[in-house]
């Protein structure tokens, strides 16, 4: 195995305006060597990690880095930027910026190696001696641990980032209590600058020693102890960043502080008597904690990972704060899944989002089983198949009737799941497990008092927030056992049943019933216009929050269908067909405006856009949104509003051209389909080829490319 990092991946002139443009350039250097096989697929994980979270770290630090299938071999690049580079960190641009390329497949070893150098990144000694570096040489070998005396004569020992081949071992963690090993503690980390272990033993290493300081709560005391949690999205950097500077913020306020890192290649955990000794915990995380319920019941402090490496010292004193007072922010349940996944300054609207979402995403298994049952029910068996009775007193094998009722009666009953699934959701990704009772509760009496789609997103809601007011109420130890199995359901249950029941099921009913009314009477202008609206939402973020809106309401009429409610259904349907198949178009019209990446997913494009699975598009927006996703939406709305004037019917939720058996007037149906693609693929390379290219295709100012791909990360 090669290097990580060579003089030829150094560069200590950068001189670039943008973190794309600085990305590029010290991607192209790995290309050059063949680390990385393909730039443009990689730039494109590059920015995807971007955007998931800023990597701009205070004291000028960018720290850009992704896994992904085009790294050959585990890679660094670094750069030195006069001017500065802005990566979102809060003290301003980054003069110091390193590109950490992992292949998708790493194992232990290369992720080991990677953190090795996260954690020394917060070393104000090895970040000077960088700054000082004279040739790429001597930074390259500084990174590498292998500087030479005469290049840096007072700068102190570097830290050690091996070669892969020579990756630490990542030790278990052994019985008695003190975890060892990069993953579990600062044990074993990589030696400081200074010549002192980090996080030796006694230091902040394990919750058995003696702080440095000799002291804790005071005087001859016991230490207070502190167990912590760091994650990021990508595992790799922010991680080990977050750990190793609440490490040395535990050593310098006297405390014993304990890392468990969950990276990408897993975690070791911690000694269960370790976390039961702890007197506080630290969450600082992107991604929600694995196995949170370990730390319940314990004073803890909860916020994201940058906050763990620039402030951890706050972060001690807040929770040894909260011990003082006696408060157990974390009472017998772990996080929210939905809200652990975010930042912890998101807002409302963000969060309720995302709860919305979370329901949306389990109900569409239900919608695409038992509507495509349903549908296929009526092809077989005729639009009186409704009508059969059931399969289990009655069914003949050899009759194509019973089939189709069978089909049918399964197909209705998985729907019937779809109201309850969505309000069971809804409140599980706002409140977790303890949620799912009075969620799923909530949605069976919308069904009750028929309310429907709209009273399963109102019970959803009612219930999570109900659960998340209980668990903030004090209660006695010794209750604690029983709030999430018993007290919670049963209290929950009760007031989500009252107000649906008596306070708002009615009213959202009537509304329900009233929107159902007034898409069973849309015709000419009104329904033309609606297919617009529904095929911008459909194309607007091709499978993102807006496009399920528009498809969650689609399937919420088919719970009770009528001539409106088919006809919404055919045009989400179309106008979500028509992104991945203008894309396919495009790329085997004019494949030169493309690269050779979108041209293979080009091919995919034309089976997903078939299948009814508008994502297939993402990898083009990805990569040129502002041609793109316009190109898209206007090709959507050309295929909402023909599928509309058409009068075109759906019964099945999904299935693309698979069910066109079922739609009413198929040929027109197709004809604007077809319309809708011919529209976006026009727009998407009369917009590409108004740029300057090269005969190759590819753009002749690099600079460009990448002042286009700022709108990715943004």
């Amino acid at each position: 195995m090669s290097r990580m990092i060579t003089a030829d991946l150094v560069d200590l002139d950068l001189s670039v305006d943008t973190k794309e443009a600085a990305a590029r350039s010290l991607a192209e250097r790995m290309v050059a060597l063949g680390r990385v096989t393909d730039l443009d697929g990689f730039l494109a994980d590059v920015a995807a990690r971007e955007a998931q979270m800023p990597t701009g770290l205070d004291g000028g630090i960018g720290i850009p880095h992704c896994r992904s299938a085009h790294v050959t071999e585990p890679t660094l690049a670094f750069g030195r930027s006069a001017a500065g580079v802005d990566f979102g960190a809060p003290d301003g641009p980054a003069d110091l910026i390193f590109l950490i390329a992992a292949p998708a497949g790493a194992d232990d070893a290369h992720l080991t190696i990677l953190s090795s150098l996260a954690r020394h990144l917060m070393d104000e000694e090895f970040t000077h001696a960088l700054r000082s570096a004279t040739s790429p040489a001597a930074a390259a070998a500084l990174i590498a641990g292998e500087q030479e005396p005469e290049q840096a004569p007072e700068a102190p020992s570097a830290p050690e980032v091996l070669p892969a081949a020579e990756a630490p071992e990542v030790k278990e963690t052994p019985a008695g209590g003190a975890p060892v090993g990069q993953e579990a503690s600062v044990a074993e980390a990589p030696p400081a600058p200074g010549g002192e272990a980090a996080g030796a033993p006694g230091a902040a290493g394990g919750l058995g020693g003696t702080p440095s300081s000799g002291k804790g709560r005071g005087g001859g005391e016991e230490p207070f102890r502190i167990v912590a949690v760091t994650s990021c999205p990508t595992g790799i950097a922010h991680t080990y960043m977050a750990a190793e500077s609440l490490e040395k913020a535990g050593q310098a306020a006297g405390v014993e502080l304990v890392v468990e890192t969950q990276g990408s290649a897993g975690f070791t955990r911690l000694d269960p008597a370790v976390v039961a000794a702890a007197d506080g915990v630290i969450f600082a995380h992107d991604v929600p904690v694995r196995e949170k319920e370990r730390f319940a019941g314990k004073p803890t402090v909860d916020v994201g990972v940058k906050a763990g490496i620039s402030r951890p010292a706050e972060l001690i004193a807040e929770v040894r704060g909260k011990a003082e007072r006696g408060e157990t922010s974390a009472p017998a349940t772990p996080g929210t899944p939905v809200e652990n996944a975010g930042t912890p300054d998101e807002g409302y609207g963000t969060r309720l989002r995302k709860w919305l979402m979370s329901g949306v995403s389990y109900m569409v298994p239900f919608v695409a089983a038992g509507g495509l049952l349903i549908a296929l029910g009526f092809a077989i068996g005729g639009y009186d198949i409704d009508k059969a009775p059931s399969v289990a007193e009655h069914f003949a094998w050899g009759q194509a009737d019973s089939w189709a009722a069978l089909m049918f009666q399964i197909g209705g009953l998985a729907f019937a799941f779809l109201v309850p699934v969505l309000a069971g959701y809804i409140s599980y990704g706002m409140a977790d497990r303890p949620g799912l009772v009075p969620g799923f509760v909530g949605g069976s009496i919308a069904l009750t008092v028929n309310a429907g789609f709209l009273g399963g997103l109102a019970a959803g809601l009612i219930a999570g927030g109900t659960v998340l007011a209980i668990q903030k109420a004090r209660v006695p130890a010794a209750l604690r056992g029983i709030m999430p199995v018993v007290v919670i359901p049963l209290l929950s249950s009760v007031v989500v049943g009252f107000m649906m029941f008596l306070v708002i099921g009615k009213p959202i009913a009537s509304l329900q019933k009233a929107l159902t009314d007034w898409l069973s009477g849309l015709s000419g202008a009104n329904a033309i216009i609606l297919g617009v609206i529904l095929g911008l939402m459909m194309c607007f973020d091709l499978g993102g929050p807006l496009n399920k809106v528009a498809y969650a309401f689609a399937v919420g009429g088919l719970a009770t269908p009528n001539e409106g409610s088919l006809k919404v259904m055919a045009a989400v349907m179309a106008a979500g067909m028509v992104p991945p198949l203008a894309m396919a178009l495009a790329t085997t019209v004019r494949g030169r405006l493309f690269t050779r990446t979108e041209r293979e997913n080009g091919k995919a494009a034309w089976v997903l856009g078939a299948s009814f699975i508008t994502e297939g598009a993402i990898p083009f927006a990805a990569a040129d949104p502002l041609r793109v996703i316009p190109a898209a939406m206007a090709g959507g709305a050309v295929t909402g509003a023909l599928s509309m004037a058409f009068e075109c019917t759906l019964r099945a939720p999904h299935g693309g051209v698979f069910v066109i058996p079922l739609i009413g007037n198929p040929f027109l149906y197709l004809l604007a389909i077809a319309a809708g693609t011919v529209v976006s693929a026009g727009l998407v390379i009369l917009l590409k080829g108004a740029r300057k290219t090269t005969p190759e295709g590819e753009p002749a100012n690099r600079e460009t490319q990448a002042g286009t791909k700022v709108t990715v990360a943004a």
